[in-house]
C-alpha cells in the first residue's frame, strides 16, 4: 500500500465498493452435513453411512456453544450463496480498512 499513489489507493476503494456483494444476501458460519442412523433394527443406515444427507448452518459466537439451525435441501444452494457472500464481504472490508489506514498515515481526507 505504502508504495501506491493515493489516487491509485482511491481508485482502489471505487472498486471494492463495486464487488461487495448485496448486503442483505449474507450469512455467518458455516454449512455442516451430516448424516445419522435412526436406530431401528435391520434399517440399512446401521452399516452405512446413514440417513442423509443433512444439513446444519453452525454459527459460533466468543464463550458460547455453537448454534446450529436445520437448513432444508431447497435451501443449500442459496445458504451457500450466502456464507460466500459474508466472505467476500470480510476480504473487501480488510482491504479498504488497510486502504483508509494507509490515508490516515498520509494525513489525507477519509
Amino acid at each position: 500500500m505504502k508504495e501506491k499513489s493515493s489516487n491509485t489507493l482511491r481508485r482502489r476503494q471505487k472498486t471494492l465498493l463495486r464487488r461487495l456483494p448485496d448486503l442483505t444476501a449474507v450469512l455467518r458460519g458455516s454449512l455442516i452435513e451430516r448424516y445419522k442412523r435412526c436406530g431401528k433394527s435391520g434399517c440399512g443406515c446401521s452399516q452405512g453411512r446413514g440417513h442423509g444427507p443433512k444439513y446444519y448452518l453452525s454459527v459460533s459466537k466468543p464463550k458460547q456453544r455453537p448454534e446450529m439451525d436445520y437448513v432444508p435441501k431447497d435451501y443449500v444452494e442459496k445458504v451457500k450463496e450466502h456464507l460466500d457472500n459474508f466472505r467476500k464481504t470480510k476480504l473487501i472490508l480488510e482491504e479498504l480498512c488497510e486502504i483508509n489506514r494507509e490515508l490516515l498515515r498520509r494525513r489525507e481526507k477519509l
